[in-house]
């Protein structure tokens, strides 16, 4: 028996590195060596480091924005389910893992029976007993053509694909938590400025009403000023309803409160972010990590291939146990009292309907789709870059004029509200200056809230810091 055994074990090991696993190779990548370039887009440099390698410390300059993102990378339920996933697969994996070695098994027993006399063979009632001890390894498949091999490799991948999975939902809830916070920021400056407008037309609507009792003033005009009163009104509803879910929403992404001590930082027209470095295209293959993952998956789909070519092979199956056996407790562990079983067991697929065939072609369908995720999301990532290069030097110049107009606007209600108090202008042109002015200055914080979060995306587009 031991030499069958070890010649098995010799023949496992040696056909032991067999696999049918197809050679994998990465895509190419469907999308241009260079960003866009033109009018619309900032001319890129060499980047000294990758945005992956800037610390999300280091680009976020707000302290009180730091403290958000540190509250919610400890108590976020979506990150926790992320990191709480990596050990699900990680589990998996190792359980895929174990089914390459035996399982070995240690068994005790023991039984007393009566038989009857109408049942016993003597015609006397027997009492009978039987001990047994026995240590062996049931039905373990050796894996000659690398199917649990393959399996194995899928759950790995599997679980590298969750690691970057984790990576991903952190880079996007850093990100979300900055966006809502400026949002924030943005809301409360309107709800401010609204408050101050909504003053500034109040005082118009009383020296718009104190005119119209003396006959300078139409019934007209004091209709027109109090419908900027109202307007304004309105709008500070708005902005005071957007403020509560703004901390609604960003309380959300804590996964917990705000902190007691909490005390907003910097301004929202200071500079609350680094720049990044861009880099290449080819960066993002290395930094981002949903690429990563998804050519993880494609790697878990190229493994299954293996094990689905491996299911037309035979397989074969050992069941050995060796211990002893004895009528009496006492005798169980003398000489003469071993046992031994040695059961090999082979299956040689003949006919199964095609099922075979129909695995293997649905685990390179897989595969095919794998391919096609992982080029849709280099193309996605790329679409992002973009699309941020494109705002950074786009939002750039429309802040500057939207500053510039706002300091027209300004001027413009300065010189027509002198003209309405000393009777050159009517009111028409007064209230029309309120009105622009007020305009100009919500666009202005508007474009701002747009530029930081169209940086902030594009820093997680480029595969962000941890």
């Amino acid at each position: 028996m031991s030499k069958s055994l070890i010649s098995l074990a010799l023949t496992a090991f040696i056909l032991g590195g067999c696999s049918l696993i197809p050679d994998y190779s990465q895509p190419a990548a469907p999308i241009p060596a260079q960003y866009p370039q033109g009018p619309a887009y900032v001319p890129i440099e060499a980047a000294k480091a990758a945005a992956a390698e800037q610390g999300w410390r280091q680009f976020f300059l707000d302290p009180a924005l730091q403290e958000l993102i540190q509250t919610a990378l400890l108590n976020n339920r979506d990150l926790r389910v992320a990191a709480l996933n990596i050990d699900a697969f990680r589990a998996q994996y190792r359980v895929q893992r174990a089914d390459l070695y035996p399982a070995v098994s240690a068994d005790a027993g023991g039984s007393r029976q009566r038989a009857p006399a109408d049942l016993s063979p003597s015609s006397k009632a027997v009492t009978s007993s039987q001990y047994s001890a026995t240590l062996g390894v049931s039905a373990y498949e050796l894996d000659l053509f690398g199917r649990i091999r393959s399996l194995s490799e899928q759950a790995l991948e599997t679980y590298f694909s969750s690691e970057e999975a984790r990576r991903s939902t952190q880079i996007s809830l850093v990100a979300n938590v900055a966006n809502a916070y400026l949002t924030w920021q943005a809301d409360k400056e309107l709800y401010e400025l609204t408050q101050d407008t909504l003053r500034t037309f109040e005082e118009s609507y009383k020296l718009t009403s104190r005119s119209a009792e003396v006959g300078v003033a139409s019934a007209l005009d004091l209709a027109q000023s109090l419908t900027l009163v109202e307007g304004a009104r309105a709008n500070l509803a708005h902005y005071q309803r957007l403020v509560a879910q703004d901390i609604n929403g960003l309380t959300l992404l804590l996964g917990t409160g705000l902190p007691a001590d909490f005390s907003v930082g910097k301004s929202f027209n200071d500079n609350v972010l680094a720049e990044i470095p861009v880099g290449l295209p080819s960066d993002l293959l290395l930094r981002r990590p949903d690429i990563l993952g998804a050519e993880h998956q494609l790697k878990a789909a190229n493994a299954n291939i293996g094990a689905a070519r491996a299911a037309f092979f035979p397989s074969i199956s050992l069941t050995a146990s060796a211990g002893t056996g004895s009528a009496d407790l006492s005798g169980l562990f003398t000489g003469g009292s071993g046992t031994w079983l040695f059961q090999p067991r082979i299956n040689l697929p003949i006919f199964n309907a095609g099922s075979l065939r129909a695995s293997l072609d649905y685990a390179k369908i897989q595969k095919d789709i794998g391919v096609a995720n992982y080029e849709k999301s280099i193309q996605t990532a790329f679409q992002e870059v973009s699309d941020g290069l494109a705002a950074r030097k786009t939002y750039d110049i429309q802040l500057k004029a939207q500053g510039d107009l706002v300091a027209a606007d300004q001027n413009y209600y300065r010189l027509a509200e002198h003209r309405y108090r000393i009777g050159i202008d009517s009111n028409l042109t007064f209230l029309d200056a309120q009105r622009s002015l007020f305009g100009s200055q919500q666009t202005l914080i508007s474009d701002r809230l747009q530029l930081l979060v169209s940086e902030v995306n594009l820093y997680k587009a480029l595969g962000g810091g941890l």
